[in-house]
């Protein structure tokens, strides 16, 4: 097949461009050319705006593009621009979407007035209803760099893509994805006080309960890999993420079993724990899913099992710590002294 990429070059796309490719197919990556990524050779590249799509239209005609892989979708605008610029031209649009566009997400921000949602949550489970979960009161001003936050929304963008009908979509709704390449770091506030050598990492009892959904990025990118060499994932929507949905009190617990870190993991109640260690959502609200469906369907199962998961993670954290860290969120002395409290409360 050939395949177009679009901003294949960050954490995920590169899993993904290298795993279609390897398996004989022809790879095009159209991304901005700002990120240093080294690709297999014999992937071709086209350097451009997403937000110009049109502008490009001959050259993806010429390269007889069978399927296109949008990455970063984050507007409404840029699903309308991609389906535009394609029909005619390709024959499916793959768009990756978020589990942020199930109610259960706009509950757990606080921003849905309804009932707790039952998990695992599945592809059926209702949506929000309040678009634009990062949107305030006040727009952004124009020179913020997160001003496109005030318009993200992977709902809209899902409602085109599966309601054109002049070309197949498939809607895949990611977890939160970890990884070597991660720049969000999501490992990164445990494993710090893992090397610090601190005595215990305290937990708030809500968010130790709290269950959510993970995927390991090569198991991720290939699950998106299924989705592109199976036509059954024409016009379907697919949650991925890892077997095991955990808590995070388990979550903490695995990441420890892969280091050499001998503290204790305490769980407290909200009302004597720390400022900084409060969750600031609701944990009431859980947010694993299921992926029955992409695995009875797709045949899809994880690749990298999750021992091996967190190692290669981890490696890739030490080497690549945050630039900037907040020191107000690893307030040990106060850490400390609700420690002692424990200790004597315990002794």
């Amino acid at each position: 097949m050939n395949i177009l990429v679009i901003g294949g070059t960050r954490f995920i796309g590169p899993y993904v461009v290298r795993e279609l490719h390897d398996a004989g197919n022809h790879v095009t990556v159209f991304h901005r050319g700002r990120s240093k990524t080294e690709l297999p050779e014999g992937v071709e590249t086209i350097t451009g705006d997403r937000n110009q799509l049109s502008d490009y239209r001959d050259a993806f005609r010429k390269s007889r593009i069978d399927v296109v892989i949008d990455m970063i979708l984050i507007t409404e605008h840029q699903a309308e621009s991609l389906v535009s610029t394609f029909k005619g031209i390709a024959d499916r649009i793959i768009g990756i979407s978020s589990q942020d566009v199930y109610q259960a997400y706009g509950i757990m921000l606080g921003k849905e007035a309804a009932s707790l949602q039952s998990t695992p949550l599945t592809e059926d489970s209702a949506l929000r209803s309040r678009l634009y979960p990062y949107r305030g009161d006040t727009p952004r001003a124009g020179d913020d760099p997160q001003k496109i936050l005030d318009d993200y929304d992977k709902i809209p963008i899902e409602r085109i893509l599966m309601h054109t009908p002049e070309i197949a979509g498939t809607v895949l709704r990611l977890p939160m994805v970890y990884g070597p390449g991660d720049y969000q770091h999501r490992l990164f506030e445990y494993l710090k006080r893992m090397d610090d050598r601190r005595p215990a990492i305290i937990l708030e009892k809500g968010l130790a309960e709290w269950k959510s959904s993970f995927g390991f990025v090569e198991n991720v990118a290939h699950a998106i890999c299924c989705a592109v060499n199976n036509r059954k994932a024409e016009n379907c929507t697919y949650n991925i993420a890892d077997a095991e949905n955990m808590t995070q009190e388990v979550w903490v617990r695995k990441i420890k079993s892969v280091t050499a870190w001998n503290g204790m993991i305490v769980v407290m109640p909200g009302e004597v724990i720390p400022k900084h260690l409060k969750p600031g959502f609701c944990t009431d609200q859980h947010l694993d899913v299921s992926t029955e469906r992409i695995r009875s369907e797709l045949g899809y199962k994880e690749i990298i099992p999750l021992d091996r998961a967190l190692i290669s993670t981890i490696e890739w954290e030490r080497r690549n710590p945050p630039a900037k860290v907040d020191p107000s969120q690893y307030d040990y002395d106060a850490e400390d002294q609700i420690l002692k409290t424990y200790e004597r409360q315990n002794t």
